[in-house]
Order: structure tokens, then C-alpha cells, then sequence
């Protein structure tokens, strides 16, 4: 699926959300690009999702695919795919760096896959980190 046919289904702005969530996403009526969402704890009905904001661990980089990521949340994995080709702010795509990730979902099972739209480093300030958890559940419990 290429950006500009994207462009007609995706919503915007990213949904936060985490690995664990995405892991048990399903799809919407069967659209690929369409996913929901538990929000647990929250008591409102699932988010319908298609372009995420994530942020993790860099944990290894792949050359294919246009620079292929494997990054850990503290909710476990996930994979981004073309983050080579994306606007980065400093140089972040190695090991050991925490970034932040906006990107479309393209699968949910067996582990989240994201084609990358941006990639920021993070690594900088420990506070991003420490406060992701946070900022997912208290954005998700404050969506209608």
C-alpha cells in the first residue's frame, strides 16, 4: 500500500498506544489498515487505529526493508519496517537508543509491525521513558 492511497483512510493525528495492545489488536472489518484497540481499565469501547505513535528501545538494526527495526516497549516487541528512508532528528537508528516512532500498523500478530512515517531520538532525557506508560493510559482514558 503506498502514502498517497493511505492518505484517504488513515486517521490522524497517531493514537499512543503500546506493544502489548497492538499484540492483541484485531483487525476492522477485515480492512488491513484498520485496527482495534483495547483500552483497559478505561470502560470505553476499543480505539480504531491505523497510524501510531510508539516508543521503545532500539534492540537491533536490520539493513532490509529499507532499514528494518526490532524495538522493545516495556509491554514487549515490536518491528518497524523503512525507517531508513523517514526524516530522523540526530542519528538514532542503533542499538541502545530509545526513540520515538509514528507509523502505519501493518500487522498486530504475531508481533507489531509498523511501516515508520518518522523517527525521533529520545535517548536524551530518561524522563521520556519513564513517563510513556503514563502518557499512553492517561491519552487513552481521556479519548471518547
Amino acid at each position: 500500500m503506498d502514502a498517497a492511497a493511505d492518505r484517504g483512510r488513515l486517521q490522524s493525528p497517531p493514537c499512543k498506544v503500546l506493544a502489548g495492545q497492538l499484540r492483541l489488536g484485531a483487525t476492522r472489518g477485515g480492512q488491513p489498515s484498520a485496527w482495534l484497540v483495547e483500552r483497559p481499565g478505561s470502560g470505553r469501547a476499543p480505539l480504531d487505529v491505523s497510524v501510531v505513535w510508539m516508543q521503545g528501545t532500539v534492540l537491533e538494526v536490520r539493513p532490509e526493508q529499507n532499514t528494518r527495526l526490532q524495538l522493545l516497549d516495556e509491554t514487549g516487541t515490536f518491528t518497524v519496517v523503512g525507517a531508513g528512508g523517514v526524516p530522523q532528528g540526530r542519528p538514532c537508528i542503533s542499538p541502545g537508543k530509545y526513540v520515538m516512532v509514528m507509523g502505519v500498523v501493518q500487522s498486530c500478530r504475531p508481533e507489531p509491525v509498523l511501516r515508520a512515517v518518522k523517527v525521533t531520538d529520545l535517548s536524551g532525557n530518561p524522563l521520556h521513558r519513564d513517563m510513556w506508560r503514563f502518557e499512553v493510559e492517561d491519552l487513552q482514558q481521556n479519548m471518547p
